[in-house]
């Protein structure tokens, strides 16, 4: 655990947090090429909608919930850092538009803000996503991250994300795959 944080996962009564990590995170210098939202689409979103994120990918969601928040929060109780756990099962349809044949975990909304990285919230935040798609009986997890996007790419692989080959379009540009096998973990 990296001294003066904590990572854990965000509850349903939590969903101010939830914008304002989500927001920080749309105002990083490459979040154009990092998300597939923009501030300005965010920022004009009701109240309802983060109340309704929050209340999905939260603790407060239970057992069979398809997503999972967690934060990385400081002492002083600024969320620093945040990943969501997506659960994708046979049938969804993923971001590059294609069928999901296979039941996998899918990390998304990485983000950890400036001021605190190097410092192994990236690790953390990746491990408490893993853990719980582990948990959800998911044999890897997977991620795109955009193929400019070097600095992001090499953290991934020091998490022990590797790249499949693969590549797609989104409206951010072209994104790799990277996956994680979570079967021989723990």
């Amino acid at each position: 655990m990296t001294p003066g944080y904590v990572v854990r996962p965000v509850r349903a009564h939590e969903w101010r947090e939830v914008r304002t990590v989500r927001l920080a995170a749309l105002s990083d210098e490459v979040a154009a090429m990092a998300f597939l939202e923009s501030y300005a689409d965010a920022a004009t979103r009701p109240d309802e909608f983060w109340q309704d994120r929050a209340r999905r990918s939260s603790l407060d969601a239970g057992e069979d919930a398809s997503a999972r928040q967690f934060v990385a929060v400081a002492d002083d109780g600024t969320w620093v850092g945040t990943a969501v756990a997506l659960v994708e099962r046979v049938g969804d349809v993923d971001i590059g538009g294609a069928a999901v044949t296979e039941p996998v975990g899918h990390v998304v909304a990485v983000h950890v803000a400036p001021g605190h990285r190097g410092q192994g919230l990236l690790a953390e935040l990746f491990t408490a996503a893993t853990d719980w798609l582990r948990g959800q009986g998911l044999p890897r997890a997977r991620l795109f991250v955009h193929v400019d996007n070097a600095r992001a790419q090499r953290a991934y692989e020091k998490c022990g994300f590797r790249s499949t080959g693969t590549l797609i379009t989104t409206v951010a540009g072209t994104e790799r795959e990277m996956e994680r096998d979570l079967s021989g973990e723990r």
